[in-house]
């Protein structure tokens, strides 16, 4: 089981909202962000925030690094590393598993993340057998795309998903955020697509329509 800074907003928590860092960072890049995502006395929800296993990341020069997968290049062309998607993938879903066992059902569940992070909750949430109540990911990019159509689950066809991304990022582009948006888009799924005018970062607009967005889907 990965290890996981908890946080809740209220006792007894009746939804779970497991949030991935991006690469190099960990279980605490989001945790500030909390009281934005929830008023004080709003309802009751767990954030889970995992730390990714540290690995040597080919990209920064083979420096080992919480990622959840490796990375030649961010690029359409580069190499994936299917070994580490699919080990996070296994990793994602037991937290998931989890939630169940501690009284929080799948659709009850939002799984989201940031660059890497969000690539694994797009990529994990498409494909899990049972309906989550939505999917985000936030300045992220579609990982081992070719294998969607054979794998993507009828569970989640009618999940919300909302992606979101600046357009002055700099390290994973724009571009590829729309792609995957236009890719999940054809597929009849039922994304939105907000974008910023922030680097590869987030900024308190975005925050302000997480919020709001988790509004929606954990009413």
């Amino acid at each position: 089981m990965l290890e996981t800074v908890e946080l809740e907003t209220a006792p007894h928590p009746t939804a779970t909202i497991i949030w991935l860092h991006g690469l190099g960072a960990d279980g605490h890049d989001f945790e500030p962000i909390v009281p934005d995502l929830a008023r004080p006395g709003e309802r009751a929800l767990r954030f889970i925030f995992p730390h990714a296993p540290v690995r040597p990341v080919t990209l920064n020069g083979g420096m080992p690094m919480r990622a959840w997968y490796d990375i030649v290049g961010i690029d359409r062309s580069a190499r994936q590393d299917e070994v580490g998607v699919r080990a996070s993938h296994e990793a994602i879903c037991a937290l998931i598993r989890r939630e169940n066992e501690r009284g929080i059902a799948s659709d009850r569940i939002v799984l989201a993340g940031f660059s890497q992070g969000g690539a694994m909750a797009l990529f994990t949430g498409l494909r899990y057998p049972e309906k989550l109540a939505g999917l985000m990911g936030l300045s992220c990019y579609m990982v081992l795309a070719p294998t969607l159509d054979a794998e993507r689950h009828p569970a989640n066809q009618e999940t919300p998903i909302l992606m979101a991304h600046g357009s002055e990022d700099p390290v994973v582009d724009a571009s590829l955020g729309e792609e995957t948006c236009q890719m999940i888009h054809e597929r009849k799924y039922p994304v939105q697509w907000l974008t910023y005018p922030m680097p590869h970062a987030v900024n308190p607009e975005e925050i302000a329509a997480i919020a709001q967005w988790l509004r929606t889907v954990l009413p």
